[in-house]
This record gives C-alpha cells, sequence and structure tokens, in this order.
C-alpha cells in the first residue's frame, strides 16, 4: 500500500512539473515575442517618422507594394529615410539611406520561421537604389507572421501605394503580428499597430504621431 500511494505521489509531482515548466517556456517565449514586437515596431517607426523629403518628388521616395513570393503575397515597405549614423565605417555615405522592410521564411533547427528583414541601403549619388546597390541586410525579428501597412489618401484607406504615387499618404498604418510560442495549437498570437502621419511640406510639422495597440 505504501508502495501503491508513493508512486502515486511520484507520478503526481512528475505531471505537476511538467505543467509547471510547460507554463513557463510559455510565457517565456511570450515575453520574447512581445519584446522583438516592440522593437520591430519602433525600428519601423522611427524609419518612417525620418523619412527623407524634398521638394522635388522624384527625391521622395515611399513605396508599399504586395510583392508575389513563393510564401504567397507578402507587404514590401521600401522608403528613403535620413541615417542617424554611417552604416559602413570607412566607407563614402551620405546621411540619406534607402530600407526595405518584408517577411521572409528561413529553416532554424528544422523548423520553419518568419523573420522581418530590413534592408539598408546607402545612398552616395540620388539616382541610386537597392536594386542597383544591394544593401545591408538585417533580421529584425524573429516568428513574425504577420506585416501589413495601409495607407490613408485623405479619403480612403489604400492596400498599396505605388512609385508612381505625386504625393505621400497622409497616414500610414504598420501591424505586426506575432507567434508567441513554437506550438501552432497552444500558440498566442500578438499584434502591435501604430500610426504614423506626414503633415504637407511648407506646414509646421507635428511629428509622426502614433498609438499603439496590443493584444494577445
Amino acid at each position: 500500500m505504501a508502495s501503491v500511494i508513493g508512486a502515486f505521489i511520484a507520478l503526481v509531482a512528475v505531471g505537476t512539473l511538467r505543467t509547471v515548466t510547460g507554463t513557463r517556456e510559455r510565457v517565456e517565449a511570450n515575453c520574447r515575442c512581445a519584446e522583438e514586437l516592440r522593437f520591430a515596431a519602433d525600428m519601423v517607426r522611427t524609419d518612417l517618422m525620418n523619412l527623407y523629403r524634398d521638394t522635388d518628388v522624384s527625391k521622395t521616395k515611399l513605396v508599399g507594394v504586395m510583392a508575389e513570393t513563393d510564401a504567397g503575397l507578402i507587404m514590401d515597405l521600401t522608403m528613403r529615410v535620413v541615417g542617424a549614423g554611417p552604416a559602413r565605417a570607412g566607407q563614402p555615405e551620405g546621411d540619406v539611406y534607402e530600407v526595405q522592410y518584408f517577411l521572409h521564411k528561413e529553416e532554424k533547427a528544422e523548423q520553419e520561421k518568419s523573420v522581418l528583414m530590413r534592408r539598408l541601403c546607402p545612398i552616395v549619388g540620388m539616382e541610386d537604389d537597392i536594386e542597383s546597390q544591394g544593401g545591408i541586410l538585417t533580421v529584425i525579428a524573429e516568428n513574425i507572421v504577420g506585416f501589413d501597412v495601409q495607407f490613408f489618401d485623405g479619403s480612403e484607406w489604400q492596400m498599396e501605394w505605388g512609385p508612381g504615387e505625386k504625393l505621400l499618404p497622409a497616414l500610414v498604418e504598420v501591424s505586426l503580428a506575432g507567434q508567441g510560442s513554437g506550438d501552432e495549437e497552444k500558440a498566442e498570437i500578438m499584434v502591435r499597430n501604430f500610426v504614423v502621419s506626414f503633415p504637407r511640406l511648407g506646414q509646421k510639422t507635428q511629428g509622426g504621431s502614433d498609438a499603439t495597440v496590443e493584444s494577445e
């Protein structure tokens, strides 16, 4: 009888330990995901608020289009920004850079993950761009399963903002979604979004206004 009771207690203890361990791992994964979402959102927002603007509209660039890839349609956001510091030490660079954001599927530890990529291309001459220069590619955040950008033209929201647009959108809304746990059945999806405004040139600039909403 004592052996049976002891075995039962041991089984209960092992089950409880596994539950506690699994819960702790999910909490840690969710915390990492929340931090990566916050970091990625802050970086995209900073680039948008530092958008390079010129009276010559051909030198100002903000393009958001749906690009077709093996993983399906993904948002491709490209813009020219004013950089805070050099991207390449000892190389000739100005203070204008071209930045591109997009999602990329990669295999890591025999698992497929979706990551948010950032490509930074120093613009030495205003005719240069990412297509001709390549740029520096960096992983900004892992386990990002959604990257959506919408553009408000003053009357309605648009899913894309093509290179042929002559004006900047009045507002840009960016939404990022992250998957907290590696188990897709138990995974928690967290969302972070913000809005950046672009006052017209010649008007008093109040900076990019933003509101962030986060949910599980």
